[in-house]
């Protein structure tokens, strides 16, 4: 056990291999959980109706992981049977889209002061978005060989 631990932060973190995959796969990963994400924030700004910041970042992070699963899902169900690409797409990716959502959401929270979409905000929760879960995706690639599409 001690030694697939060791081994495991042993990698090589300057493939540019690896990190061109991982970021591929971050990048439809983030598709995906923007989709839900601006989307859900976009209807209540819209339309006003008045909920608190808090749960309408509640709301778009839980549709973000739904678009994304989603997306993925149907990336992954060119290569193999829709029920084994659902199962690959919540299993292997749950851990980046939560940081994913989470950071998008906190980036809007703490340059708006809200879950509000502006066009200066959207590149910065973007970025926040992408970076925030790329060294688990690399590491993933890495160490496991797992990754989702």
């Amino acid at each position: 056990m001690m030694a697939a631990i060791t081994s495991n932060l042993a990698i090589n973190w300057q493939c540019r291999h690896t990190w061109r995959r991982a970021s591929y796969n971050t990048m439809w990963c983030l598709i995906g959980c923007s989709i839900g994400d601006f989307g859900t924030i976009a209807f209540f700004q819209f339309t006003g109706i008045a909920w608190p910041v808090m749960a309408i970042m509640a709301l778009a992070i839980m549709n973000g992981l739904l678009t994304s699963i989603l997306l993925e899902t149907i990336i992954l169900s060119r290569q193999m049977v829709l029920k084994l690409a659902f199962k690959t797409a919540i299993g292997m990716s749950l851990i980046s889209m939560i940081s994913m959502e989470a950071a998008m959401n906190i980036t809007d929270v703490m340059l708006t002061g809200g879950a509000i979409l502006t066009w200066w905000v959207i590149p910065f929760m973007l970025f926040a978005g992408f970076i925030t879960p790329l060294p688990y995706n690399y590491w993933r690639l890495k160490a496991l060989g797992k990754a989702c599409h």
